[in-house]
């Protein structure tokens, strides 16, 4: 998220400190004031190289939707690789508002997704847990094993492969 200093959505924080309606409340001005980019990593890349490659290669794909990015602020301590420089920042989520703002943006596009995922695979409760390992989450996968959506290099998902 490139935001623009004279349009900054009142609120802004880490997504975590955020109610569900707060984030869902700040996205629609964070879209229409800022330059977004969004990058999802599907489960077999995430299963192929790792959750943390798969994280560097969204971020990058995000990245390469935005023109004219000066200076990358990357929440954490690993950079992806970009066309122009990073700065690391752990907890950057609560210290970058631009970072803060893209934590949003991630957080409720990917709750949207599960609840879309909601609506294929019912017995999983995606709606109500975003796939989030709660304890329910946990009983759907034992009683219905796992579903396409579900990472095979995820250890309580792997373990139904080597049985």
């Amino acid at each position: 998220v490139v935001l623009d200093p004279k349009c900054i959505p009142d609120g802004l924080d880490d997504s975590k400190k955020l109610t569900e309606a707060q984030r869902e409340a700040l996205y629609a001005p964070i879209m229409a004031s800022a330059r977004v980019g969004v990058g999802v990593a599907e489960v077999e890349r995430i299963d192929r190289d790792n959750i943390l490659q798969a994280t560097l290669w969204a971020m990058a794909e995000a990245m390469r939707q935005i023109e004219g990015v000066a200076l990358a602020l990357v929440d954490g301590n690993r950079a992806p690789e970009l066309p122009c420089p990073v700065q690391t920042i752990v907890e950057g989520d609560g210290r970058s508002l631009s970072i803060a703002a893209a934590s949003i943006i991630a957080k409720v596009t990917r709750d949207r997704i599960m609840v879309g995922h909601d609506v294929t695979y019912p017995q999983y409760g995606f709606a109500r847990h975003k796939g989030y390992g709660t304890a329910f989450h946990q009983e759907a996968l034992q009683r219905h094993g796992p579903s396409p959506l579900h990472r095979k290099s995820f250890a309580p998902v792997a373990a139904f492969f080597l049985r």
